[in-house]
This record gives structure tokens, C-alpha cells and sequence, in this order.
């Protein structure tokens, strides 16, 4: 009996979730659209003949338009087969000024955060690391985010290592917590940070804490950011879900930030749910990583953080010299943490990407969950491979979304054929985002390997030159592959034919999903 009302009573939160009711409604939308259409072709013999008129000036305009090429053919192949709606559906939920509206209203660029900040060691970076130059100052002129030294940085290869140390340093906060997350999950990782938030801010402390609304739809009530300022926090759902057709739904706050007082911050691709630190059990082992920052380089981290959550509040922080680092710690390297938006038609994270590879003269290692590539990316491996780098990559042996998993596997035979290396991690669901080359740099941070982290979400992510912290990363990369099955011209010629055709087709719109 007790097995009985459980089941109904999760058969009835699900039905009853904001997810559902959510679908629903976006399902009713596409059906009331459709509807509308039919209707209008076979009534409206007029405004029928108007849009077979627009159609081609639609897809012309597209056509011109600067988005990346891999972006503009599935949403061609859309206008073309559903012709003349598609044109209405790209209007709809392309990127298009109409749905990019209600986000670029308000810019998420304010540079006097940064200016703040202002004295740092980016010039020395450039003199003493001349093959890293562009990268460095790409990212000072781009994005305003300098280069450190004065900061002490630590790798963890696990999740489960950044939980136990973030909470600690979380225990030991005096001024102020900012934080940032893609994904809360109720469990035993968020309860025990919660914890310690709603002590901290009962002592005084100054706590701001965002989430991205579509992230948490399934995993945190609907109004639980009510419940968290009763706690004394000031609180953001970032990009609050409206269930409309519209493509501003895709731009997600993807990153995953924590400082505390300025001198600490943590980054890296471990959301704030039990999985990523190995307490359920969802895909087999989970494998992330993340870094922390001490010192001066967590100005960046601080700044990035303002800048969005002004954004989000409609609001200028005033007081940002309470925020800068107050504290310096030796450093064997330089470190540069930067932040990646979509409002701004700058591609950060793939330029970065793309920087790295192309002036590799050795090796390049990238770790990611997901890889669905554009054209510029594929070249950029493949030529790499070709001309004698040692290029490998690795991906989950696990899947976490098939879907996505079929367009991954999609890219293999062409990368394998150029001779990059290609694992899949065995033991479960690798879920790190990392590129490392020549044992002098690395990134480590929320971008994955595909579109809609290069071109649709705000991301961050921490590049380090000439650190110790390069090491590790490589270390625990050559280690996680041992712990690999790779994947060969012969397990290319053994998949079956009909998941390859599968992969093939879904990859065509790859960067719609």
C-alpha cells in the first residue's frame, strides 16, 4: 500500500511539475500555430500568396546574415521543406532581433566593474609568454578580463574534492558570498551548503546567489528563490522561464561560480546536485573537475559575476571597491578567468578554443560531455592531427542525453580518419570541460564542445599559463584514458549503419538542440 501512494504521488508531481504543465503549453502553442496555418492556406487565399512572397526574402535575409553557416543550414532546410511556414517558424524561434529583444535590452556589460580591478599582469604575460600573446590580449581587449599573477590555484580532478573544500572555505566567510549555478539540486551537497548560507547570512553576511530558471525547472520548486530571501539572501532566477515560443529561452546562464570575500572563487563544470559528487548514482561515475582560485585572479570571477547579476536586477552596484581581493598569494603561473555571452556576437569561447589548437606545437588534449562542431572547429582538429599533433579527445562512455550522444558520435569517423584520437570514458558519464596543450596552458571551465555553449549560453571559464595547474590537468587526463576505451577505425567500421545514418540526420540540426 505504502509502495502504491508513493507512485501515484510522484505520477502526480510529475504531471502537476512546472516541467509538465510548461510542455504542455509550448506543445499548444506549436499545435494552435500549425492549426493557424492550415487555416490560413486553405481561407486566406491571399495572405497564403503573401507569405510564399516572404518566404524568399526570409531566407535571403538569412542567408546575408553573419550567423556561423553550421547555424543558418538547418534553419534553410526548415524554410525550404515547410515552405512557405518556415519562414514564420524561423521569425518565430530563430535568432532573429525580435526574439533576441527582451535579453539585449539591457547590456550585460558594465565596464567599470572591471575597471576596478584594473591593475594587473596582463602586459607582463604578454612580454614573458610572446606565443600566447594574442589569446591573452583577445581576452583584456574583447571581454576586459586581465591576466593575474598573485594568485594561488588548485586543481580537483573530482567533484567530490571541490564539495568538501568550497564548503569549507564557505564556513570561514566574513564579507560577503556570491554564487552562481547553472543547476541547485535539493540533496546532501545543496542542504549542507544551504546550511551554511542561511548562518551566514544570519550573521550578517552579504550573500548573493543566482540560478538559471530552465536549469532548476525540474529540480527546485517554483517559487523556492521566496524561500531563500526569507533566509536573508538576495536572490536571482536568471532568465525566468515564460512558456512562449521564442528563442530567448535558449540563452542560459550556464556557469558555475562561487567567491567568497573577494579572495576565493571556484569555477569549473560541477553544478550544486548530488551526482557531481558521486552521491547518486545516475550514470555510473561521474568525472568532473574544477579549480579554485586565491588572490587577485578572483577579481575576474567577482567582476563577471556583477556584471550579469546587475544585469538581471536592473541595477548598478555602487560599492565595488568592498569587492576587490584584498589578499595575494604566490603563484607559479599566470591566470586569466573570462566570461563568454551571447549578446555580444563575439565567440570567446571558441576563438579561445580555436587559439589554443592552432598554436599548439605538440599536443592538445579536450575533454568535454558533448561534441557537436562547426566547421571551423572540425578544420582546426583535423589539420591539426594531420600535421603531428598529438590531438585527443574524450567523451562519456555513459550518455546523459542520447539524442545529443548520436550527434557526438556523429563526429568521429571524420575526426578518427585525421588522425585525432578519440576515447570514451568507461566507468560512466564524463562530464569536465577542459582543453589543455604543450604542457604551458589550459582551460578549465563550463564550455562544452558545441553550439550551444560557443554560440547560445553565458559561459566562464579559467585559462592558465605556464602553472603547475597545466600539469595536473594533464596528468589527469592521460589518466582518465587509461581508464578509456578509444575508439578506432574498427569500432567506426563495426557501429551499426542505422544508428550512423541516425547521427548523421540529427547532426543537420545540431545546432538547434
Amino acid at each position: 500500500m505504502k509502495t502504491g501512494r508513493k507512485v501515484k504521488k510522484s505520477v502526480f508531481r510529475f504531471l502537476f511539475s512546472r516541467l509538465t504543465i510548461t510542455a504542455v503549453l509550448l506543445c499548444l502553442q506549436f499545435y494552435a500555430i500549425i492549426y493557424a496555418l492550415l487555416f490560413l492556406r486553405g481561407r486566406w487565399v491571399i495572405a497564403y500568396q503573401c507569405l510564399k512572397i516572404v518566404s524568399p526574402i526570409v531566407l535571403i535575409w538569412l542567408v546575408r546574415k553573419s550567423d556561423n553557416p553550421s547555424y543558418k543550414i538547418p534553419w534553410i532546410i526548415i524554410i525550404l521543406f515547410f515552405a512557405p511556414f518556415g519562414a514564420l517558424f524561423y521569425l518565430f524561434m530563430g535568432n532573429t532581433p525580435l526574439n533576441r529583444a527582451r535579453l539585449v535590452r539591457v547590456k550585460p556589460i558594465r565596464t567599470d566593474v572591471i575597471e576596478q580591478f584594473r591593475v594587473s599582469d596582463t602586459r607582463t604575460l604578454c612580454k614573458t609568454i610572446p606565443q600566447h600573446r594574442r589569446t591573452c590580449e583577445y581576452l583584456y581587449d574583447i571581454v576586459e578580463m586581465p591576466a593575474w599573477k598573485n594568485t594561488a590555484a588548485e586543481y580537483f580532478p573530482l567533484g567530490d574534492y571541490l564539495y568538501d573544500s568550497m564548503l569549507m572555505d564557505l564556513k570561514k566567510a566574513k564579507r560577503f558570498i556570491f554564487i552562481e549555478f547553472f543547476i541547485i539540486e535539493r540533496g546532501i551537497m545543496w542542504d549542507s551548503i544551504l546550511e551554511v548560507l542561511r548562518q551566514k547570512a544570519a550573521e550578517g553576511v552579504e550573500i548573493l546567489l543566482m540560478y538559471d530558471d530552465v536549469g532548476c525547472i525540474s529540480t527546485l520548486p517554483h517559487h523556492y528563490d521566496k524561500k531563500l530571501r526569507a533566509m536573508g539572501m538576495q536572490v536571482v532566477r536568471f532568465n525566468r522561464l515564460f512558456p512562449l515560443i521564442s528563442t530567448y529561452l535558449n540563452y542560459r546562464d550556464h556557469r558555475k561560480i562561487c567567491v567568497i570575500d573577494g579572495n576565493i572563487g571556484y569555477t569549473g563544470g560541477i553544478n550544486l546536485a548530488d551526482e557531481y559528487i558521486n552521491e547518486v548514482d545516475r550514470f555510473g561515475h561521474w568525472k568532473d573537475t574544477g579549480v579554485k582560485l586565491s588572490g587577485s585572479g578572483v577579481a575576474n570571477l567577482t567582476a563577471m559575476f556583477l556584471q550579469l547579476w546587475d544585469f538581471s536586477v536592473k541595477q548598478e552596484t555602487k560599492n565595488l571597491s568592498d569587492y576587490q581581493p584584498t589578499k595575494i598569494f604566490p603563484s607559479d603561473g599566470f591566470v586569466q578567468p573570462f566570461a563568454d555571452s551571447p549578446l555580444d556576437n563575439e565567440n570567446v569561447s571558441e576563438n579561445v578554443f580555436l587559439d589554443i589548437i592552432n598554436s599548439a606545437t605538440r599536443s592538445v588534449y579536450i575533454t568535454t560531455p558533448y561534441l557537436s562542431l562547426d566547421n571551423e572547429m572540425t578544420t582546426a582538429l583535423c589539420y591539426a592531427a594531420k600535421s603531428g599533433i598529438d590531438v585527443r579527445i574524450l567523451t562519456p562512455g555513459i550518455p546523459d542525453k542520447k539524442l545529443v550522444y548520436a550527434v557526438t558520435r556523429s563526429f568521429y569517423p571524420q575526426l578518427v580518419e585525421a588522425g585525432v584520437k578519440i576515447y570514451e570514458y568507461t566507468p560512466g558519464f564524463l562530464h569536465e570541460k577542459m582543453i589543455v596543450a604543450d604542457h604551458d596552458i589550459a582551460v578549465v571551465g563550463t564550455i562544452n564542445m558545441d553550439f550551444r555553449s560557443f554560440y547560445l549560453q553565458f559561459e566562464c571559464g579559467c585559462l592558465f599559463y605556464k602553472s603547475s595547474v597545466v600539469d595536473k590537468i594533464r596528468d589527469d587526463i592521460l589518466d582518465t584514458i587509461k581508464k578509456s576505451r578509444e575508439i578506432d577505425s574498427h569500432w567506426i567500421r563495426s557501429y551499426p549503419w542505422i544508428k550512423s545514418i541516425w547521427g548523421s540526420l540529427v547532426s543537420l540540426f545540431a545546432p538547434l538542440l
